[in-house]
């Protein structure tokens, strides 16, 4: 005869009867870890990375309340508590700056923010498989190339003995050195980005179009709608909370526009134009030694972060988004 047994919880069922409730055996930690032991390592890589890289620093914004010498550390670096911060009120160059900062993040949001969407409803309109395929990897190559060579290649076509440049001269007009104009810097750092990013950033919204039900388009278009009311009324409405999203979390970083990028370019327009939170950090805390201050400004940068993510979040609430968090979440 075959043995047949019963898991635990279904026999108890059985032994208790019919109209009686029975809770399921609540699992103990190391059960719930073996049986989920496959996700949990999958999740592993990921979480190591933010607890060495994101948690574990934020111990290091102890410098910013100390006179911070790393040879010494930080429990024997002399405790100066808000003058680090009085410091930074009153340095010129710190003010300089935060306003290069703000003006490079709002142009970044103005011209960058957009261009993602509208490559994404471009390839989206691609009626060719095989050509959206192609064009989708050749936007996509940029943004696994470095930031030396993309510099590089504006460099030579916007450089004073560049392409364009030289093309001016051929037609009788004068020569306009982009690269070193301290008043096109700030846009000059949006078209890099836009280059480099802007198809990588397609990703997500070509995901948010295919997800959206076809069946919304035939009903808009048994209805009589037309082409730009159904993309008003089912494209936009489809990619609004993925486009929310977005924006939030790209204001908690409005105080990073990269370090990387500007270095390369800071001394060709000078300290004036081309000075962010970044490279001043670099120039003053690190080449400068004025650790405190550097960490005050990190310190500042995530809080100013943090303010904005929950003020827009909110924002976002009030016009009925969900955001980051959903109200019930808060």
């Amino acid at each position: 005869m075959t043995d047949i047994r019963m898991p635990a919880e279904t026999a108890q069922a059985v032994r208790s009867g019919p109209g009686t409730t029975v809770r399921p055996r609540r699992l103990t930690l190391w059960q719930r870890v073996k049986r989920d032991k496959v996700m949990l390592a999958l999740v592993a890589p990921g979480f190591v990375y933010f607890v060495v890289f994101h948690y574990a620093p934020i111990f290091g914004y102890l410098a910013a309340f100390e006179d911070y010498q790393p040879y010494t550390g930080f429990f024997h670096s002399a405790w100066v508590g808000l003058r680090n911060f009085t410091d930074l009120t009153g340095d010129p160059a710190f003010w300089q700056a935060l306003g290069n900062t703000f003006k490079i993040s709002f142009i970044q949001l103005l011209l960058f923010f957009p261009a993602p969407i509208g490559l994404a409803l471009l390839l989206n309109s691609v009626l060719s498989a095989r050509l959206r395929k192609l064009v989708q990897s050749v936007v996509y190559l940029p943004h696994f190339i470095g930031w030396v060579v993309i510099v590089s290649i504006f460099q030579q076509v916007l450089g004073p003995t560049g392409v364009v440049p030289n093309l001016l001269h051929d037609l009788g007009l004068p020569r306009v050195d982009a690269m070193s104009s301290p008043g096109f810097f700030p846009w000059l750092i949006a078209l890099e980005s836009i280059w480099k990013d802007c198809g990588w950033g397609t990703i997500i919204f070509l995901a948010a179009l295919l997800n959206i039900d076809t069946a919304l388009y035939e009903a808009a278009a048994v209805d009589g709608a037309g082409r730009w009311r159904r993309f008003r009324a089912v494209t936009l409405p489809g990619l609004l909370p993925v486009a929310v999203l977005l924006l939030i979390l790209n204001l908690g970083s409005i105080l990073s526009v990269g370090f990387e990028q500007i270095l390369l370019q800071r001394d060709t327009v000078g300290p004036a134009a081309g000075e962010v939170l970044d490279t001043y950090v670099y120039y003053h805390g690190v080449q400068g030694g004025g650790w405190g201050q550097a960490a005050a400004v990190g310190l500042v940068k995530a809080v100013v972060g943090l303010v904005l993510v929950l003020g827009a979040n909110k924002f976002a609430h009030l016009l009925g988004q969900e955001g980051v968090y959903r109200r019930g979440d808060s």
